[in-house]
């Protein structure tokens, strides 16, 4: 499976890209995944250019496939003005909308106090929903007092958690097993059930049929 990083991050050495490492390295450990990282600093100037003409870059291009092709993401945005950064939210404007639907997606955010930790219920967790991916329920904040503290390595480790189980869930083929086999095996058995009681067991769609012809 391949997990594509999309680190936000400014400066150098970067926090932001600091978390994303962190938590591709707790997915790595609980699945097989390859790990590609999309650094959007180095791409700020072909995503402006693609509001003004249209067409992506080479690289911009490159890495805008790679999330598209990607089985799942980590996105990580430091916080600026109590919200993600405008180059993060530029890059998933001239995504293709319909590339993220049903994809599993992690986000997380970096900033200078916890009192922005917020920002990931009011802002990015609204937009990945909004763009129809699979948000995992744990996000992850890290501010600047987290770092070596109590709390962050488990909140890392639970959200990389929710991420495998929904890579490997989906990249599972369908079985007898699945939601479709089990259906049919409870249908089967209500049926056999209602048999020994001596009624009659008219399936749903059956009469749905029945009412859509009155």
């Amino acid at each position: 499976m391949k997990l594509v990083v999309v680190s936000a991050g400014l400066s150098v050495p970067s926090s932001t890209r600091l978390l994303a490492d962190r938590l591709a390295q707790a997915v790595q450990r609980q699945t097989a995944v390859d790990v590609e990282v999309v650094e959007l600093r180095d791409l700020a100037v072909e995503i402006a250019h693609n509001f003004t003409n249209g067409f992506a870059g080479g690289k911009l291009a490159a890495a805008l496939e790679a999330v598209t092709d990607a089985d799942g993401l980590i996105v990580v945005t430091p916080v600026f003005s109590a919200s993600y950064s405008g180059l993060f939210k530029s890059f998933f404007d001239v995504l293709d909308q319909e590339a993220l639907a049903g994809k599993p997606v992690l986000i997380a955010a970096t900033g200078g106090s916890a009192r922005h930790s917020l920002v990931l219920e009011h802002a990015l967790r609204p937009l990945f929903s909004y763009l129809r991916a699979v948000v995992v329920p744990t996000a992850v904040y890290a501010a600047s007092e987290d770092w070596g503290a109590q709390g962050l390595p488990g909140r890392i480790e639970r959200a990389a958690g929710e991420l495998a189980s929904l890579m490997t869930g989906l990249s599972a083929p369908a079985s007898p097993s699945g939601p479709v086999g089990t259906a049919k095996a409870d249908q089967a058995d209500e049926t056999a059930k209602a048999d020994k009681a001596g009624f009659t067991v008219v399936p749903f769609a059956e009469q749905l049929a029945a009412l859509a012809g009155r």
